[in-house]
């Protein structure tokens, strides 16, 4: 019988986050957590209801959680988010909204805990087995991990479903039920409603067995992060990028290592075999003037110099243009890359009456530079520059009329030079 939180779980004086959606496991691991706070007065705990807004039931659901912390005497809060599931499917977009919302909740020190049991363990590494995931994706969940600089706990992770309702029906608890968790189309409930009571009416101990099979695999993949981090850390940059060379005489194994564990650092999700095979011959390996880039869910992976590169998908600028007719007010620029303001130093000539001034992202053509000898193309000029592809037309480049002028903090063309002592400067913020 279910009875207490693991005692060494957590310090003393430990400030605790329960993810609280309402259901059975979080409402268990909510009132565990209460009695656990009962006997260490100097710890805090408080929870977080992450309100979806994909049922018609979801409002009542965060007022039967807000009720429930006033019940039991602890802070309870309300974090709603907008869910799109076109990318990725409405589950892990679920997912994905409900931990960015509450890590960003949290307090530096605090801990978050989730309500994961030992039946969502084996859900996990049998959703993980469709995918045709190795070691890491077997490993499924982890009891303690790092969750974007915050520990995350599972104090339920080795306490089966049974003796979850078992305990809620010895304290009389009070839960909600998602009327989505009975929808089978998605592949979690179809594991839950169809094909695990199949197995464990066969095999009682199987979600069990799953669970050691799990902290096995785990255990062998701290053993080759152990091995592999200090050959990772020579081959990660500063900026995050991965030089590549050295992977392609290393045997496919470690190289599809490495690959993963660079990905996992860059906060990607687990590659497929298919994906590591594509990244070697689609990126590392195509021709030496070529710009390859694999899209992998909402990233991708881009080359540049022998480097590899993990990026978010970023909207297109090239059409992009913006006018820019008072210099004494600040450019803000689309997608985040900040704004355009007006400094003193005469770096560019004053606009001509007839000359309007625009903002662009892009430069096609024969340009000659000041300080540089002759004319070369852009994309030469962006190489020697050494500014890779992907940020080439996410520089701000300012035109009057149809003409370039310059590029802030990066050039200055000889059609934009300034008349001495005439002039203006124009300086990117990011």
């Amino acid at each position: 019988m279910l009875q207490a939180v693991p005692q060494d779980l957590f310090t003393p004086d430990a400030k605790l986050v329960v993810a609280l959606s309402g259901g059975l496991d979080s409402t268990v691991l909510l009132h565990l957590m209460v009695q656990w706070r009962q006997q260490h007065p100097q710890a805090s705990l408080r929870a977080l209801h992450v309100h979806h807004g994909l049922s018609a039931n979801a409002d009542s659901w965060a007022q039967h959680c807000l009720s429930l912390c006033q019940q039991w005497q602890i802070t309870g809060e309300v974090l709603k988010v907008e869910v799109d599931g076109r990318a990725q499917g409405i589950e892990a977009a679920a997912r994905q909204a409900r931990y960015a919302a509450m890590i960003a909740a949290l307090n530096p020190d605090e801990i978050l805990l989730t309500a994961q049991h030992q039946d969502d363990q084996c859900e996990t590494l049998l959703l993980a087995l469709k995918r045709g995931s190795g070691p890491a994706g077997l490993a499924a969940m982890p009891q303690r991990m790092l969750l974007a600089g915050h520990p995350l706990v599972r104090p339920l992770l080795d306490c089966s479903r049974q003796q979850l309702e078992a305990y809620a029906e010895q304290w009389q608890l009070c839960w909600i039920e998602d009327e989505s968790n009975q929808d089978t189309r998605y592949d979690r409930n179809f594991l839950r409603q169809c094909i695990l009571p199949q197995l464990q009416q066969r095999w009682p101990q199987f979600a069990a067995t799953v669970s050691r099979s799990a902290a096995l695999c785990g255990e062998q993949e701290q053993l080759l992060d152990e091995l592999l981090t200090e050959q990772l850390a020579a081959l990660i940059q500063p900026d995050g990028s991965l030089v590549f060379t050295s992977l392609l005489t290393m045997s496919e194994a470690r190289r599809n290592a490495l690959l993963r564990r660079w990905v996992a650092s860059q906060g990607g999700e687990m590659p497929s075999r298919a994906a590591l095979s594509r990244i070697t011959h689609e990126v590392m390996l195509s021709r030496e003037d070529a710009q390859p880039r694999l899209q992998l869910g909402r990233y991708e992976i881009r080359r540049f110099r022998q480097q590899l590169w993990w990026l978010p998908l970023q909207p297109s600028l090239r059409d992009e243009v913006l006018f820019w007719p008072d210099q004494r007010t600040a450019m803000v620029l689309p997608s985040g890359l900040g704004c355009l303001v007006t400094g003193q130093q005469p770096e560019i000539r004053r606009p001509e009456s007839d000359e309007e001034v625009s903002v662009r992202f892009q430069a096609q053509g024969h340009f000659h530079l000041l300080g540089r000898s002759g004319g070369r193309e852009m994309k030469k000029l962006w190489q020697e520059m050494n500014i890779p592809p992907w940020q080439r037309e996410r520089v701000p480049l300012i035109y009057y009329n149809q003409t370039l002028i310059c590029a802030p903090g990066l050039f200055v063309t000889r059609e934009g030079a300034a008349n001495a002592p005439s002039g203006w400067q124009a300086i990117w913020k990011k």
